[in-house]
């Protein structure tokens, strides 16, 4: 079963509809969330807010829809930068799960620290673990909005040709790829498999080397003959 994410769940000082909407993205099947902290150091002086703790906003997390295990929320800091130097990592960024890169300027995008939107130079990001991320709120409230998140959506497809990520079920969201010309595969793993490749590619920043992490592996069509009861009773009628 497919683990489907959302790590945009804007920070708001009202816990009680931050944890509204956190339980919603529960009911709708999202196993992991990230409140995003949003700052724009270049007009407001704003400094590196200090990430709320979770156990702040519930006491018990709500058991996500489909499963029995809770849902997982982690903190994710993004800064909207109209210049490279708007942009300076420093030891708060450890604080958060995610760091992410609002470039308000087309200048930005050829900045290796941040992100690229020349083809030339997207893959080398896209190999350095970067994710472009599409915001989808604005095309589900306004229908102008609608039109030019289709298009930079597909420009971006066009462009960076890799695998590309208000509140809605996980599978409306990968239908709404459809549009922006991903593929049935690619739009599910938008909201799923990319997002895990999100989280771990977060938590390099702490380790510096790297992370290591396990799978259960497959059993064979003969371990599963072996281990099947009809199969020990053989044994055990042989033995």
């Amino acid at each position: 079963m497919s683990v489907f994410m959302d790590l945009n769940i804007i920070s708001n000082n009202d816990k009680n509809r931050l944890r509204s909407i956190i339980e919603t993205a529960a009911h709708l099947g999202y196993s992991t969330v990230a409140i995003n902290y949003v700052v724009e150091p270049q007009q407001k002086k704003q400094e590196i807010p200090k990430p709320q703790s979770v156990s702040d906003i519930f006491d018990k997390f709500p058991v996500v829809q489909g499963k029995s295990s809770p849902i997982k929320v982690l903190n994710r800091l993004t800064i909207i930068a109209s210049d490279a130097s708007h942009f300076r990592p420093t030891n708060e960024y450890r604080s958060f799960d995610l760091v992410a890169v609002y470039p308000k300027t087309e200048k930005l995008f050829h900045v290796r620290e941040i992100a690229i939107l020349n083809w030339l130079e997207c893959f080398p990001a896209i190999d350095r673990g970067v994710f472009f991320e599409t915001c989808y709120a604005a095309a589900i409230r306004d229908t102008t909005m609608r039109r030019y998140t289709i298009a930079n959506a597909i420009s971006l497809m066009e462009v960076c040709k890799g695998k590309p990520l208000e509140l809605r079920g996980p599978y409306d969201i990968a239908n709404l790829g459809l549009l922006f010309s991903l593929s049935e595969g690619d739009a599910k793993a938008a909201v799923s498999t990319n997002c895990r490749s999100v989280l771990l590619h977060g938590e390099t920043r702490a380790t510096a080397s790297g992370v290591v992490y396990t799978m259960k592996k497959p059993k064979t069509p003969q371990k599963q003959e072996e281990d099947s009861p009809i199969s020990k009773k053989a044994k055990t009628e042989l033995a």
